[in-house]
């Protein structure tokens, strides 16, 4: 016969302060998201780059609820983007797109974008020299940009 024991879930710790044990729940600090006022979150949320603020928004329910529900949270990065991918950024959003919804569609395309107009791919002697690339579809106008970019060299 197997015995099966059920432990105490809870965690205690010796408080240095008074000598009784204190539950880890009543010392755990809450989740930011659930104590500031709505203001407060989006304002730390507002200060994270892309990365941050994609992972951020799979760290829990609260805060996937608010980031994917607060389209102003992805319009600075959006805009930044269109630094690069003016034309597009401008047609998503007038087309009714969400901020976040045009990010996504032109983030990888501004990048790309940048990165020739940089002249990161200025000395490329082969398609084995892109290999490595992660590439998308570029329009006609953004070649022509980057084409005189490269003339300039």
């Amino acid at each position: 016969m197997q015995h099966v024991s059920k432990r105490n879930s809870n965690a205690y710790f010796f408080c240095e302060k008074s000598p009784t044990l204190i539950s880890v729940k009543e010392t755990c600090p809450k989740n930011f998201a659930e104590t500031l006022p709505m203001e407060m979150s989006l304002r730390i949320f507002s200060e994270l780059d892309i990365d941050s603020l994609c992972s951020s928004s799979l760290t829990c329910k609260l805060w996937h609820r608010i980031i994917e529900g607060t389209d102003h949270l992805w319009k600075n990065h959006c805009l930044t983007v269109r630094a690069f991918c003016q034309q597009e950024i401008d047609g998503d959003r007038q087309n009714g797109l969400s901020w976040k919804v045009t990010l996504v569609r032109n983030y990888r395309r501004g990048f790309l974008k940048r990165e020739w107009l940089r002249g990161s791919f200025s000395n490329i002697r082969s398609a084995d020299d892109l290999l490595n690339k992660h590439m998308c579809t570029l329009d006609v106008e953004t070649w022509g940009e980057i084409l005189d970019a490269e003339l300039e060299r």
